[in-house]
């Protein structure tokens, strides 16, 4: 059986190394960030398979406040858009 492939919601695959966009909150306020996808992995929550990303955010997100941290993070799947590769 093959293997199922991870899509964002416009229909692109999501791997390791694409550059991907995500929405993160900023207090009480709502930005997109930008990051670098690290690993696929799936989470079940009550019976439900959730696709989940671990993404490395590159410091570039909208809005006039600076990120505090570029630590790793994990994010569902479906809150993700790619927007190219990190080469």
């Amino acid at each position: 059986m093959a293997k199922a492939r991870l899509t964002d919601y416009t229909g692109a695959e999501i791997r390791p190394g694409a550059l991907v966009s995500y929405a993160t909150r900023q207090g009480n306020l709502v930005r997109l960030s930008e990051a670098v996808v690290l690993e696929l992995k799936s989470d079940k929550a009550a019976g439900v398979v959730v696709p989940k990303v671990k993404v490395k955010p590159t410091g570039r997100d909208s809005g006039f406040i600076a990120r505090k941290t570029l630590s790793v993070r994990t994010v569902t799947a479906d809150r993700i858009v790619v927007i190219g590769d990190a080469k």
